[in-house]
This record gives structure tokens, sequence and C-alpha cells, in this order.
């Protein structure tokens, strides 16, 4: 099966560009690695900067009200181009002691139930959401743990996939796991170039399968992790291109060509009545794994289980057992004994 999956990354045609943008005669294993590097550096705008650069105005909310504030994940109203716009995103540092104060982007429970109260207050005022997700995983910590980060994603793709407002999911870098899928679950999700997308790591899927680390470049191959993958499989919407070399060369304008995108879809979403929105979401997320199923042998029914065949037991009548030239019911005779 492994086998299988690598032989689908290296089916690049002999001429011309591979469906990656990289030279048919380049490695396509270095050129999906090489991507992965790209969507992980540590230049690349974050939710704060892009939102700085989309935003005629911002306000950050703190807190969760139950625990504390989770600098991992920011979340505030915003006014962009005079609508008023919900905005949750995944925030890493620019330095060392920045990174250390964010937990390098990785969040706690405390940062999805904040997302969360943000996200109900956005359906009480009828204003989009729009969150920008740049997270390798969730925070594997025990203190994580302890405070059920487990429960905290969950309930969050469950709140995501019922509320009745527009939601647009913008991959800005890494988006890796349950940790990004908390904040995923949109009517329109959408991708900058750089971007890769992923149930889980190329190192951990490497883990997994080869037992070594080592084997990372393969796994990301066989996963399809990129942009432009994931939007041949359906699951990414929309591919947003990256000015110059990436999007860490030209912030503000990653900024606005995001700005632009989103503005579109948001007039595309505002036609659509709120129990539409609802339902074409639901629909969006089903549709994603669909099979069909062959017609298979009727196989002959399968005799009582262990029940039946004991409530069979308990319900028979007893039998008294016979004797030559006696009736059953009448008792023997003197002589006869």
């Amino acid at each position: 099966m492994v086998e299988k999956l690598l032989s689908r990354g290296h089916g690049a045609p002999a001429h011309g560009t591979p469906a990656h943008g990289t030279p048919a005669h380049e490695d396509p294993v270095a050129a999906v690695w090489a991507h992965v590097q790209q969507a992980r550096n540590l230049k690349r705008p974050h939710t704060l900067e892009l939102v700085k650069g989309m935003a005629d105005e911002f306000v950050e909310l703190h807190g969760d009200r139950l625990f504390g504030d989770d600098s991992a994940i920011v979340a505030g109203l915003a006014r962009i181009s005079g609508r008023r716009i919900a905005v949750i995103g995944f925030q890493k540092g620019q330095d060392t002691e920045e990174n250390i104060r964010r937990n390098f982007g990785l969040p706690h429970p405390e940062g999805y139930r904040k997302a969360m109260r943000v996200m109900e207050m956005a359906e009480r005022y009828a204003m989009p959401i729009l969150t920008f997700v740049d997270v390798q995983g969730a925070f594997p910590g025990a203190a994580a743990e302890e405070r059920g980060i487990a429960e905290a994603i969950a309930r969050s793709v469950g709140m995501m996939t019922r509320l009745r407002t527009p939601i647009i999911v913008v991959i800005t870098g890494e988006g890796g796991s349950g940790g990004a899928l908390g904040l995923a679950v949109g009517d329109v999700v959408m991708a900058l170039e750089n971007s890769i997308y992923s149930v889980i790591s190329p190192e951990g899927c490497a883990a997994i399968l080869w037992r070594s680390s080592e084997s990372s470049h393969q796994a990301a191959v066989a996963m399809k992790v990129t942009a432009q993958e994931q939007q041949e499989l359906g699951v990414i919407d929309i591919v947003i291109p990256e000015p110059g070399e990436g999007a860490h060369t030209d912030p503000a304008e990653a900024a606005r060509r995001i700005r632009e995108v989103v503005l579109a879809q948001l007039d595309i979403l505002g036609r659509l009545s709120l129990d539409e929105l609802v339902e074409a979401r639901f629909k969006r997320f089903r549709a994603f794994g669909a099979m069909t199923v062959l017609d298979q042998p009727t196989e002959p029914a399968a005799g009582p289980g262990i029940a039946g065949r004991l409530r069979n037991l308990l319900s028979a009548k007893p039998s008294l057992p016979s004797f030559n030239g006696i009736r059953r019911d009448a008792p023997p005779g003197r002589e006869e004994v």
C-alpha cells in the first residue's frame, strides 16, 4: 500500500510542467519537500500581520472566560471595506522571545474556547467569520490534555458546522492535523499558493509507516500535501497566488490578494439564506471521501446466536420419557411396578 501511494507522486509527465509547477526533469520528491519548507518559512506573515494589511481597524479580544488567554490563537473584530468581520487565527512569533510567549503557535484548549466565544458573538450579531490557519498541530503536552484539548477541538468543529453565518477559511502556511481542523470548517476554504494541508505532519506519517522520520520526504509526496493537489482533491476551493518568491517577500501584497478574494466570496455567500448556507456547508464536508458500494453476493442466513439458542431452550416444553404400551399422562399400575 505504501509503495502504491508513493508511485502516485512519481507520475509526472515526461514533458511540460507537473501539477505543482516544477520542471518535468526535477525530482518530484525534492520539489514537494521544498514546498513543505516554504510553507514553514519562519518569515511568512501570520494572522496579525495579515489583518494589519487587510483591515481598516481591528480590536483584539482576550480570554475564554473559563481558564485564561492563549496567545497562540488571536481573535477579534475587524472592519474590512466597511464590513464588520470576526477574525480568528493562529499566531506564531517573529523572534525567539515572542515564540516562547506564544508557545510557538501551538494552542492550548483555552485558545479554541476563546475562538468559540468570538464565533458565538459573530453569529449573534450577524457578522461573517474569517479564520487564518497556520499550525503544525495542537499543543501535545500534559497541560493541554489535562484541560481537555480533544474536547475543545471537537466542540469547535461541531460549532462551526452549524453556525448560521458565513465562514471563510484561509490556510496561510502549514495546516496540520486536528489542530488546524479546529478552525478550518468553513463554507469556502482557500489557501495561499505555498501552503500545505494534511491530516498529520510528514514527519508523523513517516514515523508511523516507516518507523523513522527520515522518510518524511516520501510521506509528503504520498499524502499530497500541496495546495494545488488539495484543490484537485476538492479539499481546498481556491488557491491564491503569492507575490514574488513567496508571501514572506511582500506581506502587504499577500494581504491585499487575500482581501480581494475574501470580499468576493463574501458577496457570493451573502446571496444565500442562512438555511441554504448551513445546508451547503454540511454537503461540502459530507462529500469528502465519497465511494461507490458494489452489489455484494447474498450470504446464507446465519443460524441463531447464543442468545437465540438459550431463548429457544428455555421456552421449550419439557417432555416425559416414553413407556411401551402406556400413556404418557398415566402413572404405571401396581403390577407394572
